[in-house]
């Protein structure tokens, strides 16, 4: 059985995608045994759904330099 800061690690990573099969497989054992881990799942999960029905977007890589430029010439 994996721990809890592993458990906390694939949660973030599958919220994005990027765990793998075996991982959200040990997840989900892990998270039916702990009602603490459950529940950051379950959070995790209302966040990520929260973020997507926002329709948030990020800086663009030249938007960052831009700003970082600027705010380097003001102090």
């Amino acid at each position: 059985m994996i721990s809890c800061d592993k458990a906390a690690e694939i949660c973030n990573k599958s919220q994005y995608d990027e765990a793998g099969f075996w991982e959200i497989l040990k997840l989900k054992i892990h998270v039916f045994y702990c009602k603490h881990c459950k529940t950051h799942s379950k959070k995790n999960t209302q966040l990520t759904a929260l973020c997507n029905k926002a329709n948030l977007h990020t800086m663009s890589v030249s938007d960052k330099e831009a700003l970082k430029k600027t705010l380097e010439k003001e102090l």
